[in-house]
């Protein structure tokens, strides 16, 4: 363990009980459906029963700008969620995950060059290559929804920082000395919140091994830094990339500048393309910690 990861366990150390991390894990999730619920019954209540049934369609593929825009913002109630339990179970303020604005801030700026030198780099150099890319949002719709849909995803990516790595990490590597805990924990927990048989098809334990490698290399930089700056930065770039930029999982493509069509994404094409991510942030991963050497 760093001095740096040290130092930024030491709010989570009064109150490492293992009682107080899995209540804490089961009212973030509780707050999040709750908000998601509310955020329910305000479409229920503005366009009925069979308008409700096919908003709540739209907004589960993010399929186009507005349906992906409030996917995004149901990641608001984990925010809430985490802060809440902070203050009830641990007696401590959401900001104490994040750790020291300037270096959050700095690893954060790390993070997004790395992917995008590295990741948007070797995208745009393969997109041609790819199989069957088609343009999917006009530049002009893409370019009024980009700010928003720019929050969102730091929203997003922020939220799921916020749960796995920096409260369930966070509160195991207070609790127990052994890196195999803290570090495996989080990423199998992360890989398994993304398992979607019926979006993944037959690739979905190659999705959940591929979110869990990106969880695993979020942890450790996470450890290296004491910040959720570069881990933040990673995911937010690595999510722009795939939801804004190309998009080739068959979801989420509501804003994407490039996409694949679902007639083409079929397991035997997607599987590659998922086993060449996980290689790239393998890549990404090394050049952070060479990165970091130099610090």
């Amino acid at each position: 363990m760093t001095p740096h990861y040290h130092a930024y366990l030491a709010p989570a150390r009064a109150t490492n009980q293992i009682w107080r991390l899995v209540l804490g894990v089961m009212l973030i999730t509780g707050i999040y459906v709750a908000w998601m619920v509310g955020m329910g019954a305000v479409m229920w209540l503005a366009a009925g029963l069979a308008g409700f049934e096919r908003q709540l369609a739209r907004i589960g593929g993010g399929s186009d700008p507005w349906s992906l825009i409030l996917l995004l913002s149901t990641f608001l109630g984990a925010w809430a969620g985490t802060a809440i339990t902070l203050r009830v179970l641990h007696r401590r303020r959401l900001r104490s995950l994040f750790g020291r604005p300037p270096v959050v801030l700095r690893d954060f700026v790390l993070g997004v060059a790395m992917m995008a030198a590295i990741g948007g780099g070797l995208g745009l150099i393969l997109a041609p290559f790819m199989p069957g890319l088609e343009r999917a949002t006009p530049p002009g719709v893409w370019l009024s929804f980009l700010p928003l849909a720019l929050l969102g995803i730091l929203i997003q990516t922020g939220a799921e920082e916020l749960v796995f790595r920096g409260y369930i990490q966070g509160q195991l590597a207070a609790r127990f000395r052994s890196p195999l805990v803290w570090l495996t924990v989080p990423t199998i927990l992360f890989g398994l919140a993304h398992y979607a048989p019926e979006d993944s098809g037959a690739n979905v334990w190659i999705v959940v091994a591929a979110t869990g490698l990106f969880g695993l290399v979020a942890s450790d930089l996470t450890a290296r830094t004491g910040s959720l700056g570069l881990a933040w930065g990673l995911h937010f770039a690595n999510n722009v990339l795939a939801i804004l930029v190309i998009s080739v999982t068959g979801g989420l493509d509501g804003l994407a500048l490039l996409h694949l069509p679902a007639a083409a994404a079929s397991d035997a094409v997607l599987r590659p393309l998922l086993l060449s991510d996980m290689a790239l942030m393998a890549l990404v991963w090394l050049g952070c910690r060479l990165w970091l050497r130099r610090r």
